[in-house]
Order: C-alpha cells, then sequence, then structure tokens
C-alpha cells in the first residue's frame, strides 16, 4: 500500500503519530511509529520523530507492505516459562539462545520455541518477532517479558520506555571497581571501526543510562548489580568496558574466557504493572549453574 496524503490546514500542529493513526485505521499506535522510524513514512521526503508537529501543506508519503503470512516455525526450544496469563509472559531464556530469527539465525530461536507453546502473540514486531517486547543478547541469560496481544506489548513496551519497568542483572566484571555503587550515563551508538560493536560516543548515539551496585568483591573480580534506565544494545557489556571491567566471558568486549561459552550476565530480576488489570508483578530467579558454579570456585 503506497500513497501520499496532504496535511489540511484542520491539523496544522497535531503529532503525526496520532494524524497518521486517524488515517490508517487497521494499524495500531506502536505499529505506526515503527513504521515512521524506518522511513516507511515521511514528511516532505524526510523521515521524522513519531511526534513530530505538522503543518499546513506538507506532504505525508507512505509504503506500507501488506501483511505477511508468520514466516518463522514452532520447532521444540527448550526455555522454562516462569509466569503466563492471558496477556503475557515471563521466560527464563537460556545462554546461548538466539532471541528471534535473523539472517545469521533462521531457527532454533526462542520465538520458535514460543510458536510451538503459545497459541497468542503480539504482532506489534512483526512476523519475525511476534510477541517479543524487549530483547537479550544470545549469551546473556535470564527474565524477558513476552505479549501475548496488542493491548499488552504496547503498555509493557511504554513501561519500559518510560522507566516504571525495574529490569535487574547480576554481572561478574573483570577487576574490581573502584565505587561501591554509582550511575553511568553516556551516549551509545554503533561502533565506526566495527560494525558489530557497540561504543561509547562523544557525538552521535542516544543517551545510555545504567546505576550500579557491588553485591561481592573477590580478589580479581566482582560481583555486581546492574539496573537499567535504558535499552540501548549491549548496553550493560558497554558500559562495563567503559569503566575498564568488562563482563567476565565477553569476547567482544572484553577478553572472553576460555572456560565460559559466553558472558556471566543474568537478567535476574524483573518488575512491572499488569497490562490489564494493573497490578505490580515481579519476579526473580537464580543464578543459572554455569555462572554460580565460576563464582563459587572464587570464594
Amino acid at each position: 500500500m503506497t500513497g501520499e496524503i496532504i496535511v489540511g490546514i484542520e491539523h496544522k500542529g497535531e503529532r503525526l503519530d496520532k494524524f497518521c493513526l486517524a488515517n490508517f485505521e487497521n494499524l495500531s499506535r506502536a505499529y505506526i511509529k515503527n513504521l515512521i522510524e524506518s522511513g516507511a513514512i515521511l514528511v516532505n521526503g524526510k523521515i521524522v520523530k513519531a511526534g513530530f508537529e505538522l503543518k499546513s501543506g506538507m506532504k505525508i508519503e507512505y509504503k506500507i507492505d501488506e501483511p505477511k503470512q508468520l514466516d518463522a516455525k514452532a520447532e521444540d526450544v527448550e526455555f522454562d516459562i516462569v509466569f503466563e496469563n492471558e496477556n503475557l509472559l515471563v521466560v527464563n531464556k537460556p545462554q546461548g539462545l538466539v532471541v528471534h530469527p535473523c539472517l545469521s539465525t533462521k531457527s532454533g530461536t526462542l520465538v520458535n520455541g514460543l510458536l510451538a507453546r503459545v497459541k497468542d502473540l503480539s504482532g506489534i514486531n512483526g512476523v519475525l518477532r511476534p510477541g517479543i517486547v524487549h530483547r537479550l543478547d544470545k549469551n546473556t541469560s535470564g527474565l524477558m517479558l513476552v505479549a501475548k496481544n496488542d493491548i499488552a506489548h504496547v503498555s509493557l513496551a511504554k513501561q519500559i520506555a518510560e522507566k516504571t519497568c525495574v529490569r535487574k542483572y547480576l554481572a561478574l566484571l573483570e577487576g574490581n571497581l573502584k565505587h561501591e555503587e554509582g550511575e553511568i550515563v553516556t551516549q551509545i551508538g554503533r561502533n565506526p571501526k566495527d560494525r558489530k560493536k557497540m561504543a561509547v560516543l562523544q557525538q552521535g548515539g542516544r543517551k545510555a543510562i545504567t546505576t550500579y551496585k557491588v553485591v561481592k568483591r573477590f580478589q580479581r573480580y566482582c560481583l555486581v548489580e546492574f539496573t537499567l534506565k535504558t535499552g540501548r544494545t549491549h548496553q550493560i557489556r558497554v558500559h562495563a568496558s567503559h569503566l575498564g571491567h568488562p563482563v567476565v566471558g565477553d569476547d567482544l568486549y572484553g577478553k572472553g574466557e576460555k572456560k565460559l561459552n559466553g558472558q556471566l550476565l543474568h537478567s535476574y530480576y524483573i518488575e512491572f504493572d499488569e497490562p490489564v488489570s494493573g497490578e505490580r508483578l515481579s519476579f526473580e530467579i537464580f543464578l543459572p549453574g554455569y555462572f554460580q558454579n565460576f563464582v563459587d570456585k572464587l570464594i
């Protein structure tokens, strides 16, 4: 579906996403926002933000693909469901499991497993990421939220964006942090020298905020609790490396660890409002065995 719309005088000062919501009745606000950010909806030929204020006479061009059949196939994939109701799931993603299909991993992902075990999943994130509200890196383990319908998806995504959803991680870091606790505020963007990596940038990128608290110190390591205030790609891993103390086992931002299959980073706690009832829910899980065993040997 392609076309263009000229903004009338009666819509002067209106937000772009609100304008589009009225003109594309079958699309959700979250989906429209994704279309705007991806450049599928342009204003005077330019990509703008969802909250862009319209002026009379502006030309809105759109190119919206017709809905596709779900490409990801249901598969038997091992992961634990910690909680489930009619609106959402809280799952425990194991280390090594990719969240959704991509060019390098087309099957055997968490999404493939969800399709085999859950009847309904939200469709806001498209045919390859049904239900996925936020992600964990392949080698990061722990709690993740999955939406079963679009109402839940929008609510959970909003809570993450507005920082009312609390997400806490435990990580074992190389060496010892200077301070017992603190806040890291930087800009994070694609590393200009290595596109596979993210980096702290002096200019450009997106604001990233992480708070930390040392849980236990060892001779050559420290166990640290991190709380995400924003959700940038590889945020904790990049911030830990930026402090000079990369996550143990991180072969992208640190030196890696031969005895491990990836970084010792675990999403152990999550707290949020149930999208429909508004009930405050919280979940906490133990460290996975390989992580706990590594820590036990340090004592």
